[in-house]
């Protein structure tokens, strides 16, 4: 007879065997929304890939087979190529296969940046790290376009959907990655204090490198965008160069990793320390236009972590909902007990608006010649940044424990995302940098307050408390055109703004329970220091059930 001890009972099943699109209401609702029919089928196949035991598998495998930079051959060459396990390469062939990187500029499809993001949403589910090369292979082309020939040499391959792992010249490559380098050990977000200088050649328009980079993740990808002073009369005027790892006859770029970082998360995916010594590169942009040309790209990536962070919700209440929807404990099934639903439901509550936040910016990337699109991406997205990506962690926390000791042993999978939690409000401009570009747009940019009123009041009247936080919001934003203080109230600032547009989405598309719940504690004064205190009244069993996957 079995004691106990050799047949484990009353365990959550593994959740595996499900849809991550098609299972995720909020996500098909809101590409549904902002795409169409097609769009929604079109993405089937990539969550039912991302949800098979195989995929959770190699998630597992890349992030316990580390990277490892191998500076040197066995001759002793320098070749700072960097080994990866060959789930990393399962993981980029499929999620390049997708469609996840550059394909949608060159795509016609009028929704295409919905679907990618939408995408890039049920895909992260496999593994959060090796998004990071995807991400910033999509934010490459927006930026490239500052120059017609370098677009047109580098945009069909980093659109292509073929992985090509290895370091060869662009044209011998199905496809391509790209990386970008901006800070440095001096000034980190302070990329003006960058001190790497930019050596004209004979050559107009080619520069050799000298200098580092302290961080630049994916060093193995193929090309760079990298900041650098471009040397003048006048002084170092702030540049943006194109760097290749492989020149067009070639031979390696003169490009040094000197390390791999030691993080915290992302563990998979490879982070580094670079130095430049005579690296040639091509300038992109105008001489002293180096912030203004990167930042297209810049802008990209903060979409997508705006939409990584956004999955990383998704995925911990996925599994904290299915945890409780078949673990019993005190005479019932957990998912049965009111305090549970009320945690269960505020964390599917805080998923379903990140969601239509992230969805709806995409949207707006795909209608990039309209005014009132552009100028609400210059809000919304360091809004977004700010808010969704500081909301991450303590949500995943949160979820971690709702399956108990279990969350906390590796084999659930929720260190993992604990650990890749604060990553996204960390990485392309922390909170107060973009609290701070926030108040930047709002006091250079006028059109931009304009793009936030049209946006939050497509609902107004529908919800007193909805209402109430607008006008509260824009009493806030008059006090922030004084200099003086401004900067002190530039987080309490971003997060009203930002939680103003989330409800606003809600209200008009999410169903009345979610709207509802969403508002009486977002907005309603009922959200307290941790999930769980939603007040009574809400229908806490449907938000549940709606928020649980299905096999």
């Amino acid at each position: 007879m079995d004691d106990g001890t050799r047949v484990a009972t009353n365990q959550a099943p593994p959740l595996v065997g499900h849809n991550t699109f098609t299972t995720d209401l909020a996500l098909v609702e809101a590409v549904r929304r902002h795409g169409s029919e097609e769009t929604v089928e079109s993405l089937g196949a990539v969550g039912a890939e991302a949800g098979t035991a195989e995929a959770r598998e190699h998630g597992r495998l890349a992030n316990e087979h580390e990277p490892v930079l191998k500076p040197f051959d066995r001759y002793g060459n320098r070749v700072d190529e960097v080994e990866f396990h060959p789930s990393w390469h399962w993981l980029m062939t499929r999620g390049i296969g997708h469609g996840l990187g550059a394909t949608p500029w060159t795509s016609d499809d009028p929704h295409a940046h919905v679907r990618r993001a939408a995408g890039f949403m049920a895909w992260g589910h496999t593994e959060p790290g090796h998004g990071c090369p995807i991400s910033m292979t999509y934010a490459a082309v927006p930026a490239l376009r500052v120059d017609d020939a370098v677009a047109k040499e580098w945009t069909p391959r980093l659109a292509s959907t073929t992985y090509d792992f290895g370091l060869r010249p662009v044209d011998q490559k199905a496809g391509a990655l790209a990386g970008m380098g901006m800070t440095e050990k001096q000034g980190g977000s302070d990329v003006r204090a960058n001190q790497t200088r930019a050596v004209r050649t004979e050559v107009e328009g080619e520069y050799t490198l000298h200098g580092h980079k302290w961080f630049t993740s994916a060093p193995m990808n193929d090309v760079f965008l990298v900041l650098a002073q471009a040397e003048s009369d006048e002084g170092g005027r702030l540049s943006c160069f194109l760097v290749p790892r492989v020149l067009p006859d070639g031979t390696r770029n003169r490009l040094d990793v000197v390390r791999l970082k030691d993080k915290l998360g992302n563990r998979s995916n490879a982070s580094s320390e670079l130095e430049f010594h005579g690296t040639w590169a091509q300038r992109l942009g105008d001489e002293g236009r180096g912030v203004r040309t990167i930042i297209e790209m810049v802008a990209a990536t903060r979409l997508d972590c705006v939409l990584g962070s956004a999955g990383l919700m998704r995925k911990a209440l996925a599994e904290a909902s299915w945890h409780v929807a078949h673990r019993s404990a005190f005479g019932g099934l957990l998912a049965d007990k009111p305090l549970m639903q009320n945690v269960v439901a505020d964390l599917a509550v805080e998923s379903e608006a990140a969601t239509a936040l992230g969805i709806r910016l995409a949207a707006a990337v795909d209608d990039r010649t309209d005014p009132h699109e552009a100028a609400l991406r210059r809000i919304a997205l360091p809004l977004a940044k700010f808010w969704v990506c500081k909301r991450t962690p303590a949500m995943v926390a949160e979820a971690l424990e709702c399956l108990g000791g279990n969350g906390y042993v590796e084999e659930s999978g929720m260190p993992l995302l604990f650990r890749e939690s604060p990553l996204n409000s960390v990485w392309e401009g922390s909170g107060n940098v973009n609290a701070l570009d926030v108040l930047r747009a709002l006091r250079r940019e006028p059109e931009v307050v304009d793009a936030w009123i049209s946006e939050v009041g497509r609902a107004a009247g529908a919800d007193h408390r909805l209402d109430a936080a607008i006008t509260s919001t824009l009493e806030t934003l008059a006090d922030s055109m004084d200099p003086e203080g401004a900067e002190l109230g530039a987080r309490r600032l971003a997060s009203q703004m930002a939680l103003c547009l989330q409800g606003a989405l809600l209200v008009q598309h999410a169903p009345d329970a979610v709207a509802d719940a969403f508002c009486a504690s977002r907005l309603g004064g009922h959200m307290g220091g941790t999930f769980g205190q939603l007040p009574r009244g809400l229908a806490y069993a449907e938000l549940v059930e709606r928020a649980t996957p299905v096999l």
